[in-house]
């Protein structure tokens, strides 16, 4: 299986990136590399602060093109598959109060 490595610097960025409204949460992860949806990969994350990384797995859920109208950076939306890690808790303990802003995603 495929595996993508993430590293997310900060909370505003992991913001960005999360994908709170798939099933079992999701991440946007910016990459040229081209997917089909459906794709089962593995992702290695590295969330802000973290001493270790945490690794799931998903299916592409979301692609943004390269070159698409919107501003938004080229990459896929990774929905979460098997998460033994629990990083869908962890991202929404450390995004906290920041999941009810307004601001925009990289997806929404």
């Amino acid at each position: 299986m495929q595996e993508l490595l993430v590293d997310i610097e900060d909370l505003e960025e992991l913001y960005r990136c999360y994908m709170p409204y798939l099933k079992n949460g999701g991440l946007f992860v910016r990459t040229n590399m081209r997917f089909e949806m459906g794709h089962s990969l593995a992702l290695k994350v590295t969330l802000p602060d973290a001493l270790e990384d945490d690794v799931v797995t998903g299916k592409v859920a979301w692609i943004t093109p390269q070159g698409a109208q919107s501003s938004n950076p080229p990459g896929i939306g990774v929905n979460f598959i098997d998460d033994k890690t629990n990083l869908n808790a962890k991202i929404e303990k450390l995004l906290g109060t920041m999941l009810n802003s307004g601001n925009p995603t990289y997806t929404m």
